[in-house]
């Protein structure tokens, strides 16, 4: 029981550090990435859908996203889909493509990502300390359910603790490195 406790700890730890991962890829550098876009959803046929199940995006080049649309009645939706997302870019439509150039970032709007960035980190980190509190009381619960022995106990706190430094060091290197990648010129 004690280990299906530090396992499922574990895994939801695991998820925390993707979750947090996946939240810092959407903070836009200087370089073009298509997963800038992910978060954008497009009116289609009556629903939002998201972009990449209408269009295929792709690097250009180093500042600049292209997006081949599927159906070409939908160029001005996503365009405008674009153009009110709050990333602060403006599409260009050339045909059946659209191409979506990155405007350079300027000192204070890195410093303002940099916060953007540690927030995200310290919700990870939120994320993971909430993982370790939920395993740490169920094995209390089942000590006091006399299933397991004080000694059990304290060697599995110190296990989920064990995790919990892990995976809080790991949101710590993602978050150094997203800050150096941000500051970079």
């Amino acid at each position: 029981m004690l280990n299906e406790i530090k396992k499922d700890a574990k895994e939801r730890m695991d998820k925390c550090v993707e979750a947090t991962k996946t939240q810092m890829a959407k903070v836009r550098t200087g370089r073009a990435h298509p997963s800038l876009l992910d978060s954008i959803k497009v009116p289609y046929y009556g629903s939002l859908t998201p972009l990449k199940q209408v269009g295929n995006v792709s690097i250009e080049d180093s500042r600049t996203l292209a997006i081949s649309v599927f159906d070409s009645t939908m160029i001005p939706a996503v365009e405008k889909a674009i153009m009110s997302s709050d990333l602060g870019l403006n599409p260009m439509s050339a045909g059946a493509t659209i191409r979506v150039p990155l405007p350079a970032l300027t000192e204070q709007r890195r410093k303002d990502l940099i916060k953007v960035v540690r927030a995200e980190a310290e919700n990870g980190r939120i994320a993971v300390r909430n993982v370790r509190r939920d395993a740490n009381s169920d094995v209390k619960g089942l000590e006091k359910d006399k299933e397991c022995t004080e000694d059990d106990v304290r060697r599995s706190e110190e296990d989920v603790q064990k995790f919990t430094d892990a995976h809080i060091k790991l949101i710590d290197e993602i978050l150094a490195a997203k800050e150096a990648e941000l500051m970079e010129v």
